[in-house]
């Protein structure tokens, strides 16, 4: 991928992120293509990632959307605050996977 294109698409993964912080929905569309592009960062990245200090170690949010935007809006949006999340980012329930991919 070509650096236009990879900026274009980090542009495009921004957007998208300013749309769920205003609670809005992304079409299916989006989603598949924010669920191909995470596929393919996660493929490439090691199992096993470095953590920089200072770190915010938070629970398990059982892929609670609402959850996660309350750690958020408490402890600051990435990536000006680092954090580790403990526990699956799926679960049961009305909300189990409004976070998850």
């Amino acid at each position: 991928m070509d650096f236009l294109t990879e900026e274009a698409a980090i542009g495009t993964v921004e957007a998208w992120i300013e749309k769920l912080f205003e609670c809005k929905p992304l079409t299916e569309g989006e989603v598949k293509q924010l669920c191909d592009k995470a596929k393919d960062v996660l493929t490439d990245e090691s199992n096993v990632q470095p953590v920089q200090c200072p770190v915010t170690i938070c629970g398990d949010i059982h892929g609670q959307f609402h959850d996660l935007m309350e750690l958020f809006r408490i402890g600051g949006k990435a990536p000006d605050t680092n954090y580790l999340f403990m526990g699956d980012y799926v679960d049961r329930g009305y909300y189990s996977n409004e976070s998850s991919s």
